[in-house]
């Protein structure tokens, strides 16, 4: 079966999404939460083609996939789950939870670390909140979050099939929660007990300090509620708060080129928990 799993992962994950980025595109459309300044051919040129540079730079950099080294982890009968016998169902449900747990903390280490700040940046600085914001990272950045995700699988000893069941939904979620959809507030306020909501996590993306530190759940919401970092609505209120970050509010720096230097230029270094807001 893990053969089978291992050759058919790419179909898997493209197939997923394709599907959850056509529904949620068409969503956009028909249901915008908010109205953008900044349309999409400004935006979306810049924001797939670093998903299509963070792509090509992982296959070059690593010679296997997730759910590639959980099978070899499996095999050799590596890491915490495999030498305890834990039951499989326990195992995959286990992996995925603790993952996602994982990414919350990487979250926000990328916040507290100046250095980590500065790559992380470039997500913020979009000036709009859509689906494609859920993919823009720094490539050094996603290289960052590989070494992280592929030690803990090791560690834990992850089955293949938890791995691809995570894999595919941060990458859902990621694309479900950034996006610019407008959802009933009686199903949001149910459902981000379960999900990390487009409402939950567009306050994330706030200008303002003390909302960009909150709201770090990229899948399920309960880390942000345990450790006291769940903020539930923009103060200024979603039509009217400011996206993005304070330094960097240039139109040009949506181009690619801005985008991947942005890290390295001058600006403020300041990282998010580091910054402190001026008493009115």
């Amino acid at each position: 079966m893990s053969d089978v799993l291992l050759a058919y992962e790419p179909f898997i994950r493209l197939t997923a999404f394709a599907s959850v980025f056509t529904v949620m595109a068409l969503w956009e459309v028909v249901a915008p939460r908010r109205k953008q300044a900044i349309g999409r051919a400004t935006r979306w040129p810049s924001n797939l083609g670093v998903v299509i540079l963070d792509t090509v730079v992982v296959r070059i950099l690593f010679p296997t996939t997730a759910v590639g080294l959980a099978m070899l982890v499996e095999s050799q009968g590596f890491g915490l789950f495999n030498a305890r016998l834990v039951p499989f169902v326990l195992a995959v449900v286990a992996s995925v939870i603790i993952l996602d747990f994982v990414i919350y903390l990487q979250h926000v280490l990328f916040h507290a670390v100046p250095a980590l700040w500065r790559l992380h940046r470039m997500h913020h600085a979009d000036l709009e909140f859509d689906l494609t914001t859920g993919a823009r990272f720094h490539p050094i950045e996603i290289i960052l979050s590989m070494v992280i995700k592929l030690t803990v699988i090791a560690a834990l000893g992850a089955p293949a099939v938890a791995v691809l069941i995570f894999e595919v939904l941060l990458n859902a979620t990621a694309m479900f929660n950034h996006s610019n959809v407008r959802l009933p507030t009686g199903v949001d306020r149910v459902l981000r007990w379960f999900v990390v909501t487009p409402d939950m996590h567009r306050v994330h993306h706030s200008v303002v300090v003390r909302e960009t530190n909150s709201n770090f759940g990229f899948n399920l919401p309960w880390w942000d509620r345990l450790f006291g970092t769940y903020r539930a609505q923009p103060a200024a209120g979603h039509e009217r708060m400011t996206i993005g970050v304070e330094e960097i509010r240039d139109s040009a720096e949506q181009r690619l080129d801005r985008m991947l230097t942005q890290p390295f230029r001058e600006g403020d270094s300041a990282y998010a928990l580091g910054r402190r807001e001026v008493a009115e």
